[in-house]
């Protein structure tokens, strides 16, 4: 039996569909934070800096979602290692994984820490930055890039409890981080008129606050997860388990976000306008679908405990009741956003801005439509996360976003349809990895045992 004094939640108890949802609430509460922050960021730079600044800090945004996929997608796949030792209860093989998994993201945070600052003039030229905007741009990633070990500490304790089944305590103190980034982001652009450095010293501030306070907790509350020399030995079996999972995981969400970069140095390439529609219009595109990102996750959490545990009956019923909520949800809210798209985008743009307001609507109608799609590839991902397949989350994710990209870069250089290709180029993305997907699933289920 695993000791804690925190709380954690046995998935492979209880009524199935009452246990994911309460689950994934916290997780999804945790991202509107996160999303309520970014668009709060989004208002204040551009409301009080002008579109330019906020065309830096929206290009500077898809780079920093990139970097962080690094870091997410390593935690993440330790996690699952760890969901899948839970539901087994072998404590052992935690603390096994838990020195494995810090020696080899702890590695890489630093080795990107500082590649990152050492390319910061190189990155700006690869993602097209009109010249503009260049210096705006290279003040916000020098102090972004000077914190990324911040995102690393938060992550890799949040992965650890929800890998437990505590979603709630990572929610709290990310819920201590968006208040404190919000109100300096206030003091230091507003107060002391730092412009878009002030922002990003704001981000670094408040992730170091929550990091540092959820690891201090994490080590007080789970005894379990308090490594001690005995315990600091290297594994073969768990450094490769972990290297696989975290490894593949990483893969699969740098190759999501770097397609994402790809294609904003295509947006890029359009013009200002255009850059500061799509800024605006992504964060209220990742805030609308959010909740099915996070139900996705929380699902694979499901299946990963009762994949340990052996509870196949449990993973097959709540398969089918995953799909059809999933389904539920994304159909209501395509016919929100396809609605009030235009609405949506006068929040973060001045009426007077009329070009930049239509061209990020028309993204929103496009990609609002199709959400089902998204919806249905979260699921994927961590179903096969969740039963040690993570190589498939990596195969979904390049069919997912190569076709993404080559669309995307293969319409746009038609005169005749220029930027609405790259639009119309994503959902056709999703459709096929996720046909793909259930293709996979329908082959191989005898194999795991879910027939």
């Amino acid at each position: 039996m695993i000791r804690t004094e925190g709380a954690t939640r046995d998935l492979t108890q209880g009524n199935i569909m009452g246990t994911m949802i309460r689950f994934a609430l916290p997780l999804m509460a945790g991202n509107l934070l996160q999303q309520c922050y970014n668009i709060a960021d989004t208002l204040i730079v551009g409301r009080f800096l002008g579109a330019e600044a906020l065309a830096a800090v929206g290009s500077a945004y898809t780079l920093m979602v990139f970097i962080n996929s690094i870091f997410i997608g390593l935690c993440m796949g330790s996690g699952a290692v760890f969901s899948l030792q839970f539901g087994a209860k072998d404590e052992a093989g935690m603390k096994r994984s838990l020195f494995s998994s810090l020696l080899l993201i702890g590695g890489i945070t630093l080795t990107l820490n500082a590649l990152a600052i050492a390319n910061i003039n190189p990155i700006i030229r690869i993602l097209q930055t009109p010249q503009e905007i260049e210096g705006m741009m290279r003040d916000y990633l020098i102090v972004i890039f000077a914190g990324i070990s911040s995102t690393f500490l938060y992550n890799y304790y949040a992965f650890l409890l929800r890998a437990v089944g505590n979603s709630v305590t990572p929610l709290w103190f990310l819920a201590v981080s968006v208040v404190l980034n919000i109100g300096l982001d206030f003091l230091f652009i507003l107060g002391f008129d730092w412009g878009v450095t002030g922002t990003a010293v704001a981000t670094v501030v408040s992730q170091f606050a929550s990091g540092i306070g959820l690891c201090v907790y994490t080590l007080v509350k789970f005894p379990a997860f308090r490594l001690r020399r005995r315990d600091m030995r290297l594994n073969r079996q768990s450094i490769r388990e972990i290297t696989s999972y975290s490894t593949l995981t990483c893969a699969q969400q740098s190759v999501m976000n770097f397609g994402i970069l790809m294609v904003q140095g295509l947006v890029n390439s359009f013009g200002t306008s255009v850059m500061a529609a799509f800024a605006a219009a992504v964060k209220i595109d990742s805030f609308a679908y959010m909740p099915a990102q996070d139900f996705g996750n929380a699902f694979s959490t499901f299946i990963a405990q009762n994949f340990g545990a052996g509870r196949n009956d449990r993973i097959r019923r709540g398969i089918r009741g995953a799909v059809w909520m999933t389904t539920l949800f994304c159909l209501c809210l395509s016919a929100v956003i396809f609605l009030f798209a235009k609405p949506l985008m006068r929040l973060f743009i001045s009426a007077e801005e009329t070009e930049i307001i239509a061209i990020g609507a028309e993204y929103l109608r496009v990609e609002g439509s199709f959400y089902v799609g998204i919806g249905y590839l979260f699921l994927l991902y961590g179903f096969y996360r969740a039963v040690r397949k993570p190589e498939m989350s990596v195969v979904l994710t390049v069919l997912s976003l190569g076709t993404r990209v080559a669309l995307a870069y293969a319409l746009a250089a038609i005169p005749a349809v220029g930027v609405h290709g790259i639009w119309w180029s994503i959902p056709i993305g999703w459709a096929l990895a996720d046909l793909a997907g259930v293709w996979y699933y329908q082959r191989r289920k005898n194999t795991l045992g879910l027939s």
